[in-house]
């Protein structure tokens, strides 16, 4: 199975239906068995094309769950799936029955053979490796077939962590050559040393990965289970466990309260990796990246709580808390070494990272704003608070005042976000209409509005968007394409999410339920359809004006993953095109000319089909001298592409007054802003978004008409 890259994006949040389960009603209370009986309840009610769940549905969430059990086949046997084969066609009748017999099975196979290979790693590793034997290793783990003794598993292991070894070998004796090429009296280390220093680091690699899969636990791997059959009903139905849903919750409305500290579990240290910028640690100074937490005391306990050794989310849970309540972190300092105990209020966090971003840049005396929007963020239990709709409007009135004169939305990247916020979005750029159609199975389509005339911004729009902009990022830009109110420019056509999810709060199902957290379901409940009635759905939004990026050439979209809903159309709405452009095709045209003689453009499409094939390859030389050889070919040939990198633009950019103002207090802001701008200067689409601008020429009728209703008049200063 193609493990899809999860585009965590909720559109409508909804509250549980009147239907509830009770524990009482199940003669086993077992709580996984109770969790499968929910689940398949709630897909069967309420997804917008159930399944059957039948031998043929067996069959493939059978196929699936292995592979998300064992994707490189490095601990079942052969033997191993010959037991579990009985139940191929057999899932089906186990959900139906509340029979967990078949998960049992394999996760207690699962166990025994990750401790069997415990030591067969040691082992392996104990030893030097000979490079200079003419081996190969097949990385396509799909067609690998199951080994049928410990000798077979032994050699696969083998050839895996002599792949890893190798790599480092190699890299350590280029290390090696360059230090010797600028010192000429340093001593190289020899092959001898440098082969236990590669097979330490792969060791040292081997026991970070036990320490982390030591520390999951049955209801880890149970969510494998669980996830291999709802996302048999399509890509985007997804069970979250409940610190799942906790992640969640803080991807969409980039909000959490705590410390403000990133954390990594490194051995047996929970290391801080990160300080978040205005956070309580950030604030009180006491607090650095590298620091250990070595234990955890709550202001209304007596002892501190040791978190050495302990699983990171459970650690994770003892740090974070209430707003204003007071934690006690005891912390190994990165510098000195000394143990100290520092005192935190702990307070809501904002990640800057998921919030939109703003830019200026002056081009032949015209000024034009860069708005970068990671999502359409929103806070599920309160819509009023922060969202990306209100960053979006008060950026644009800031952007006003400093005299924009053209503005570029760029959407690249953006997986999605919540619907309301798209809607809310697109009504600043269009006199009322038609945002989006909305239809749920065998329901009537729902037209979803911007019912506000006034227009916040009637100037020149330019939307960006690649193969990763996904779902609501596909609602705007087709409904601005649509309307002809924005030129799009980017890939092919975007990512070709055409579907909406809800996440229900499972336990909003059950009644006396003693079991603990159930975590919630993120299921597919509606199709959205622009207002032209195509989908997005697998054919996304086609750019007006097409670019090739990095991503040209790789399978990411929808159309690449398993189980996609199909394509279709419904009726148009009733929408009017904007007159406020003249020259919108002209200046379409103009652009296209541009790109298809643009040297860093045709460069960046040759390094995508360069990746593209490297990517594809799957057969590895485990000789040193055939390896460093291609390597080095491999080499030559990234030379090539490293003008990608080198690429700059003369257009220079600039922070808006308001966040000027706040660099002072905060210098890792503004450390991430002028790094934020450093990489505009070099963006080939960029550069042609703000030229595009400069060619888009205005309707002076229809913005007169416009002008006496400025949304700007509306919103607070």
């Amino acid at each position: 199975m193609k493990r899809n890259f999860k585009l965590l994006a909720v559109m409508v949040f909804m509250a549980a239906a009147s239907c509830s389960f009770t524990t009482k009603t199940f003669d086993d209370p077992d709580k996984d068995k109770l969790l499968i009986d929910l689940i398949t309840y709630v897909l069967n009610q309420g997804h917008y094309d159930a399944k059957e769940i039948n031998d043929e549905f067996s069959a493939n969430v059978y196929e699936d769950y292995l592979e998300g059990m064992d994707p490189s086949k490095r601990f079942f046997y052969k033997e191993d799936i010959e037991d579990f084969s009985s139940f191929k066609d057999q899932i089906d009748d186990q959900i139906k029955g509340k029979n967990i017999e078949f998960f049992n099975l394999t996760y207690g196979r699962l166990q025994q053979r990750m401790e069997e290979a415990r030591s067969i790693y040691k082992e392996i590793l104990a030893e030097p490796f000979d490079f200079s034997e003419n081996e190969k290793i097949d990385t396509d783990y799909d067609n690998l077939k199951y080994v049928s003794s410990k000798a077979e598993l032994t050699k696969r292991w083998k050839e895996q962590l002599k792949f890893n070894t190798l790599i480092t070998y190699h890299d350590l004796k280029e290390d090696e050559e360059s230090r010797k090429e600028a010192d000429d009296s340093y001593e190289v280390k020899s092959d001898t040393e440098l082969e236990k220093q590669a097979r330490e680091s792969t060791l040292s690699n081997m026991e970070r990965y036990y320490d982390f899969t030591d520390d999951l636990e049955r209801e880890d791997y149970f969510s494998v289970y669980i996830n291999a059959i709802v996302e048999e009903f399509d890509p985007h139905t997804f069970y979250f466990a409940p610190q799942d849903k906790d992640r969640f919750d803080i991807a969409m409305s980039g909000k959490l309260e705590g410390i403000g500290a990133r954390l990594v579990k490194d051995s047996d240290n929970i290391t801080i990796t990160e300080v978040i910028s205005g956070g309580p640690a950030w604030r009180s100074d006491e607090i650095t990246e590298g620091d250990v937490i070595l234990k955890v005391k709550q202001e209304d306990e007596e002892d501190a709580v040791s978190i050495v050794g302990m699983r990171l989310d459970d650690a994770v849970d003892l740090i974070k808390g209430p707003k204003d309540t007071k934690v006690t972190l005891t912390v190994r300092k990165k510098v000195m070494g000394n143990i100290e105990d520092v005192v935190l209020v702990r307070d809501v966090i904002e990640i800057e990272e998921t919030y939109a971003k703003t830019s200026m840049v002056k081009k032949d005396g015209k000024n034009f704003g860069i708005i970068n929007l990671p999502k359409f963020y929103f806070d599920m239990e309160d819509y009023n608070s922060r969202n990306a709709a209100s960053d979006i409007k008060e950026d644009i009135i800031r952007l006003k005042q400093e005299g924009m004169e053209g503005l570029v939305l760029d959407l690249r990247n953006n997986g999605g976000g919540s619907l309301k916020t798209v809607v809310d979005i697109a009504g600043m750029f269009i006199e009322e209409g038609p945002i989006v159609q909305v239809k749920s199975n065998g329901q009537r389509k729902e037209v979803l509005k911007d019912e506000d005339p006034q227009v916040l911004w009637d100037g020149p729009l330019v939307i960006l968007v690649n193969e990763l902009s996904a779902s609501a990022s596909e609602i705007l830009a087709a409904a601005m394409q649509d309307y002809k109110r924005a030129i799009i420019i980017g890939s092919k056509q975007t990512y070709g999410k055409g579907t909406v999810q809800n996440v229900i709060d499972l336990n909003r199902w059950l009644r006396n339920n003693e079991m603990g957290d159930m975590g919630a379901l993120k299921i597919t409940t509606q199709k959205f359809y622009r207002v032209n009635g195509g989908s997005t759905q697998l054919e996304g939004v086609k750019s007006d004006v097409v670019v090739p990026d990095r991503y040209s050439f790789v399978d990411i979209g929808e159309k690449d993953q398993e189980n996609p809903l199909p394509w279709d159309k419904i009726d148009a709405a009733d929408y009017d095109i904007w007159d406020g452009y003249v020259g919108y095709d002209e200046a379409i045209t103009a652009s296209k000319e541009r790109m298809s003689s643009n040297t860093q453009l045709k460069m960046i499409e040759e390094n995508a089909k360069w990746v593209k094939t490297q990517s594809d390859e799957t057969s590895y030389p485990l000789n040193y001298a055939q390896y460093a050889a291609q390597a080095a070919e491999d080499k030559e040939m990234a030379k090539q592409f490293e003008a990608i990198r080198d690429y700059k633009t003369n257009l220079t950019y600039n922070s808006l007054p308001f966040e000027e103002q706040l660099f002072a207090t905060d210098t890792i802001l503004k450390e991430k802003r002028l790094r934020w701008h450093e990489s505009l200067s070099k963006d080939v689409y960029i550069e042609e978004a703000v030229n595009v601008l400069s060619d888009m020429k205005m309707n002076n009728i229809t913005r007169n008409k416009m002008a006496g209703v400025d949304k700007s008049q509306k919103v607070k200063s």
